[in-house]
């Protein structure tokens, strides 16, 4: 069995929430340095403040040894002993030893590795009846009999204090980090909504365009987005370049079709005057029926491809749309004439658009044409040119055959046509170029039932 080889899906990755996720991070990072940075600095400070407290009482005992009779008199001054008890629940421990001989105190009080100088207290960490204690040692000489001896001095004193002072403004860094970090995530989402906004504002840019709008993108953007942007112009052009090689070759191909299509129609009239054959002239009038239905739908290509370019182009100028719509019904008059048909137009002053006189023509001509096209003999087409609330509009007015139950978008797709028109010559093309020509110049058009019979067609464009 052959194997198929299965492309995975690749999921949508959000710029937005891996900025918000590192940003985030890196709050976090600072929290917990935060955190530690002020932890390390309460341990270290509270131990300087306890070493310069215990090394103050430690030189104040050893002020206090004295040389008495009958051997060494040691007198415990209170101010030591407040000073110590200043900083907490604490056991203190001494030891005094002369000549290295313990004389009073703890004498099992742990002795420092190395021995002090007698410039300034050494301290150091002892483990002593279970528990941890931090010890001050101190040398002095004292004279006994004549002659100098050295003085040690070990004051100890146990570190719960110490811990409380360091663990109380550790959790004060903690409750200050844990809001630094509560505080920057809002921030981080304000940042990263700030850093996206170029991208967001890009995408409304080109979102806010219309489906035939191919212009290059002018947009600013910061100088990341230059080759994204650069790399949409150049699929923009290359597209546009596309769809110009169609439409030029709809163009052409419907030109080419078209002269041949009414060299062919002369022929087969010239064909039917000169015919006494009832069967043939049949068949001649059915080969003009579809030279005139390929020739109109020709023309609708024409002009649908028409439409699509010029719509591309936005190049629009001045035009008097009761004026455009006076000439177009007299031209459309003689062609009506011959059928019997009536167009009534009635003009309501002069109505000043920014459009496309091409693209105006074409639309209006479809319109007037389908009126004309499926009104019934000695019928009467009303054509009304009139401004409203700020629109130029042209209404067109048919007695005709109606839509039939057709809804107006489905009449507007291309090549939809009612089912109560198959008997006449058409592309289906008229009313989507009406429609894409209202798109493009920024207009409207409706289309439905008149009452009383028949169809209303409007085509608006806004007034200057």
């Amino acid at each position: 069995m052959a194997q198929q080889s299965v492309t995975p899906s690749l999921s949508p990755v959000s710029l937005r929430r891996r900025l918000l996720l590192q940003l985030l991070l890196l709050a976090a990072c600072l929290s917990v340095g935060l955190y530690a940075a002020v932890r390390l600095g309460a341990d270290r400070a509270s131990e300087a403040t306890f070493d310069a407290v215990l090394g103050a009482a430690a030189g104040s005992l050893a002020e206090e040894v004295r040389v008495a009779e009958g051997g060494i008199a040691v007198d415990l001054p209170p101010a030591t002993f407040s000073m110590l008890s200043a900083m907490g629940e604490e056991r203190i421990f001494y030891r005094v030893d002369v000549d290295g001989v313990p004389v009073t105190g703890y004498g099992d009080l742990p002795l420092p590795e190395l021995p002090p100088t007698a410039l300034a207290p050494s301290f150091y960490d002892a483990r002593y009846r279970d528990t941890d204690v931090r010890v001050a040692a101190i040398l002095r000489s004292i004279r006994i009999e004549g002659r100098a001896a050295p003085l040690l001095v070990l004051l100890a004193e146990t570190r719960q204090g110490q811990g409380a002072i360091a663990a109380r403004l550790g959790n004060r860094a903690a409750v200050l980090g844990l809001g630094i970090f509560l505080a920057a995530i809002p921030f981080s989402l304000y940042f990263a909504r700030s850093f996206l906004s170029p991208i967001d504002r890009l995408a409304e840019a080109v979102g806010r365009r219309g489906a035939r709008d191919l212009r290059p993108l002018r947009h600013p953007a910061p100088s990341e987005l230059q080759p994204f942007v650069t790399a949409l112009n150049s699929f923009i052009a290359r597209l546009r370049g596309t769809l110009s090689q169609t439409e030029t070759f709809l163009a052409e191909a419907a030109h080419h079709i078209r002269t041949p299509l009414t060299v062919m129609r002369n022929e087969a009239e010239l064909a039917l005057r000169q015919s006494g054959e009832e069967e043939t002239r049949a068949r001649l009038r059915g080969l003009i029926r579809a030279a005139d239905e390929s020739a109109r739908s020709a023309s609708q290509l024409l002009d649908h491809a028409t439409v699509l370019y010029r719509a591309e182009q936005a190049d629009w100028a001045e035009v008097d749309l009761a004026k455009l719509v006076r000439d177009l019904v007299e031209r459309f008059r003689p062609a009506a004439e011959m059928r019997d048909i009536s167009v009534r137009l009635e003009v309501r002053g002069t109505l000043p658009t920014r459009s496309d006189p091409v693209l105006v023509e074409a639309a209006l001509r479809n319109i007037i044409d389908n009126a004309v096209k499926y009104s019934a003999p000695d019928g009467l087409v009303e054509v009304v040119a009139e401004a409203v609330s700020g629109e130029g509009r042209v209404t067109v007015m048919d007695r005709g055959r109606g839509l039939a139950g057709v809804v107006e978008q489905g009449l507007k797709r291309r090549f939809r046509r009612g089912a109560n028109v198959s008997d006449v010559p058409g592309s289906g093309l008229g009313l989507t170029i009406v429609e894409e020509a209202a798109q493009a110049m920024g207009g409207r058009f409706a289309i439905g039932p008149r009452e009383g019979g028949g169809t209303c067609a409007v085509f608006s464009l806004p007034l200057l």
